[in-house]
Parts: structure tokens; C-alpha cells; sequence
């Protein structure tokens, strides 16, 4: 099998589908093709694929012409629709329930598209996500506190007060683990944390992990609307595995807010969990909806590569051996649900749902 590596078109997106020390062990049986310094961003060089025994190509049109497996991390991008053929797999990233126009496009292309972000394992847990998850989640409390600050548009609160001054006060909209790590990294800061889920027992493990240094919300609009008032930051964590998030700030409540209070949104590769929640870049992070300031970055771990490319590759990696091993119909079933699309029919039941299009159970193709 021809394994391809392409450099990543989004904005300011600097990781890259697997390490060298991956594609070494790739190429003792397989051959593995990366594009030219796809890699840089990530501070690995052409020539540390080329020692790994890969064979590096010029260009991005090389990559898709060769190979029969594509790894990557982020979603393809229109420049790459045309160039996606019925041979394909696609392993990355897709957040096929926040973009239309991409799932009709790999529809069309007939390819068969494993989303990271919904393979499941017997837990139940998403192992390809979470590592990101948890990079989002640390970013995430980081530019709540850097955009509270004055010169990049926020209130002007320092997050974790000094002597004499009360700390900021933050909401957190999930207890997973992007919550989880958001609230570590503000409570750190001496941040006043307010964690809300609608899982009670998770509200319950996770006083215990903070040991009391966090208040809990059982969640539902009317306990988030009586919070708002009184935060100066909101971190949207929500995670619906593959569907739309749900929007648990109206544009209305936006007016519960103090002026210049900032919203973090990390659900925004799901469509964002903030009605007024727009995809940004690192480039142009943020804007005004209503007088509050909007973070809406859809690749955030995409900042920090170094660490992001190498805690994804150790995830993404054994899995990329089972799909190099077995065929559609012998892989285990923690990929099958990762399945999203399989020769031009629809197997993810939430992106079907999310946009009235004709579902197909993968099981029933495959018979």
C-alpha cells in the first residue's frame, strides 16, 4: 500500500499527519509518501522523513495521484475535492456535521472517509479525539485569560485577581475533557471556576478532582442564563460524538453578558455551541457579536504543533497499522464507527441527520 502524508492547507494549521519515528516503522513494509516540508511547521524536517525511509514529493496533486491511504489531520479543503477518488481512504479529522459543502463533496467523490473524532472504543470513549481534546481544552482557558485583557479587546481582568481584587469568574460549558482541562488551567490561575454538564455524576467526580476549588451547574438554560450575568468569560466544551452541537447561548442572552466579556468556543468544529459562533483562524481569531467578544479558532491545537503532532501520531498510529492490515470488513469495530462515508453512501447516522440526508448502515453495505 502507498501511504500519503500532505502538507495541510487550513489557515495557520502547522501539524502533520504522523511522526517520522511512525513512518519508519510504515516503511519497513509499505510506502510511505510525504509532501515536501509538510512537516516544517511541526519542526520536522524533509530530511527526518527521508532517514525514516519515506520518499518526499513536491506537491499535493503527487500525494493524492499515488496513494491509496491519505493521513492527515484536518478536513480537506475545496482545493483538494477534485483530486479524491473512489480508491481513497481518508483518515483525518472531518467534523462532517459542521460543513455541508464538504459532505456533499466527499459524497461525490465516492471515497471512503474514518473520521477521526468518532471512532469509539469498548468504553464508549473517543481515543483519536481526546488527545486534541485536551490540547483545546488547555488552549482554551489560555485565550480566555489572554482576551480578557484590554489591548485584545476584553474587559481588562486579569483572570486570577491580586491581593485586594477578585479573580475573574468563568463558565464552563462541558465536563469532558476539554472542560476538564480548560477548568484545570483557569483554576490553576486562581480563576473562579463554574463547571456545568448535565451529567450529575460527572458534576460530582469532578468536585472531587478539584477538591472543592470549582463550583458545579447541573445544566440547562435556565441555570446558564442565571450565571451569565456575573461571568467574565464562557468556554463552550460541548461534544454531541459526530451530530451538531447544541446552542446553549442564544444570541438573545448574549445581552446577559457584561460588555467586552469574551466566549471561547472550542465547539466550533461541530458547528460551535454559541448561536453567534463563526469559524475564525489564528490569523483573525476573534470578533464582536452584540458587544462580546467571540474566540472561534476551529484548529486550535494547530498553534502549538509540536506537541499537538506528536500526541496525535502516538494515537492516531496503531490504528493506521489496522488499516493497512485488514480490509473494511475485517477492521474491528471501534473503526467501523469511524467509518463516516463508504463508496458515495452516508454510514454516520448523526451528519445524515444533522442534514436529511439518506443514512446507510455500514454493516448492510458490507454483507
Amino acid at each position: 500500500m502507498i501511504i500519503g502524508i500532505p502538507k495541510e492547507l487550513k489557515n495557520n494549521e502547522f501539524r502533520v499527519g504522523l511522526m517520522p519515528q511512525h513512518v519508519a516503522e510504515l516503511s519497513h513494509s509499505h510506502n510511505v509518501i510525504v509532501q515536501q516540508d509538510a512537516g516544517l511547521g511541526a519542526g520536522l524536517t524533509n530530511e527526518d522523513y527521508i532517514n525514516s525511509g519515506a520518499t518526499i514529493v513536491s506537491n499535493l496533486e503527487e500525494i493524492y495521484a499515488q496513494a491509496n491511504l491519505i493521513v492527515k489531520v484536518k478536513e480537506p479543503l475545496p482545493q483538494e475535492y477534485l483530486l479524491i477518488k473512489p480508491h481513497h481512504t481518508l483518515f483525518t479529522f472531518f467534523h462532517f456535521a459542521a460543513s455541508l459543502s464538504l459532505t456533499n463533496a466527499m459524497l461525490k467523490s465516492q471515497a471512503t472517509c474514518i473520521a477521526y473524532e468518532t471512532i469509539e472504543d469498548e468504553y464508549g470513549a473517543l481515543p483519536l479525539l481526546a488527545p486534541m481534546s485536551e490540547v483545546a481544552g488547555r488552549l482554551a482557558g489560555q485565550q480566555a485569560a489572554k482576551y480578557l485583557e484590554k489591548p485584545q479587546g476584553g474587559s481588562g481582568i486579569l483572570v486570577g485577581g491580586v491581593t485586594g481584587v477578585a479573580p475573574a469568574k468563568a463558565l464552563v460549558l462541558g465536563g469532558g475533557v476539554v472542560g476538564t482541562n480548560a477548568a484545570d488551567v483557569l483554576v490553576g490561575m486562581g480563576t473562579d471556576v463554574t463547571i456545568c454538564d448535565i451529567d450529575e455524576s460527572r458534576l460530582k467526580a469532578l468536585a472531587e478532582i478539584f477538591d472543592g476549588k470549582i463550583e458545579t451547574l447541573l445544566a440547562n438554560k435556565e441555570s446558564i442564563a442565571a450565571k451569565l450575568p456575573i461571568m467574565d468569560t464562557v468556554i463552550g466544551a460541548v461534544l454531541v460524538k459526530g451530530a451538531k452541537a447544541p446552542k446553549l447561548i442564544t444570541r438573545k442572552m448574549l445581552s446577559l453578558l457584561k460588555p467586552h466579556s469574551v466566549l471561547v468556543d472550542v465547539a466550533v468544529d461541530q458547528g460551535g455551541c454559541f448561536e453567534t459562533t463563526k469559524p475564525t483562524t489564528h490569523e483573525n481569531p476573534t470578533y464582536y457579536a452584540d458587544n462580546i467578544l467571540h474566540y472561534a479558532v476551529a484548529n486550535m491545537p494547530g498553534a502549538v504543533p509540536q506537541t499537538s503532532t506528536q500526541a496525535l501520531s502516538n494515537r492516531t498510529f496503531p490504528y493506521v497499522i489496522k488499516l493497512i492490515s485488514k480490509s473494511i470488513e475485517e477492521l474491528p469495530m471501534e473503526i467501523r464507527k469511524g467509518v463516516n462515508m463508504y463508496r458515495g453512501k452516508l454510514t454516520n447516522r448523526e451528519v445524515a441527520d444533522a442534514f436529511k440526508l439518506p443514512y446507510s448502515n455500514l454493516s448492510s453495505i458490507l454483507v
